[in-house]
C-alpha cells in the first residue's frame, strides 16, 4: 500500500528497467576543443538548444544523432554516452 503511482514501482515488478537519462562526455569534450555550443550545434546539424539539453541530461539522442556525434569526435558511442547511475 505504500507504493505511489508513477514512480516506476510496477515497472520494476514487471521485470522492466525503468528508464534513466544517459550521462555524457559532450561537454568536455566540446570544450576541449574550444568550441561553442553554436559551433557544435552547426557541426551536427541540430540546433543549440539541442546541443544544451544533451549535454544536460534532458534529452537522449536519438541513434542516429548519437553516431553523428561520435563520428565528429572519432570515438565509439560507449566513450561519449554513458550508462545513467
Amino acid at each position: 500500500m505504500g507504493d505511489l503511482p508513477g514512480k516506476g514501482h510496477d515497472d520494476e515488478r514487471q521485470g522492466k528497467i525503468p528508464a534513466r537519462p544517459m550521462r555524457n562526455r559532450l561537454k568536455v569534450l566540446r570544450a576541449e576543443r574550444d568550441w561553442s555550443q553554436q559551433d557544435l550545434a552547426d557541426r551536427l546539424e541540430v540546433s543549440r538548444q539541442s546541443v544544451n539539453a544533451i549535454e544536460t541530461g534532458k534529452y537522449d539522442p536519438s541513434l542516429p544523432l548519437a553516431f553523428r556525434i561520435a563520428d565528429l569526435f572519432d570515438m565509439a558511442i560507449e566513450e561519449i554516452f554513458l550508462r545513467g547511475e
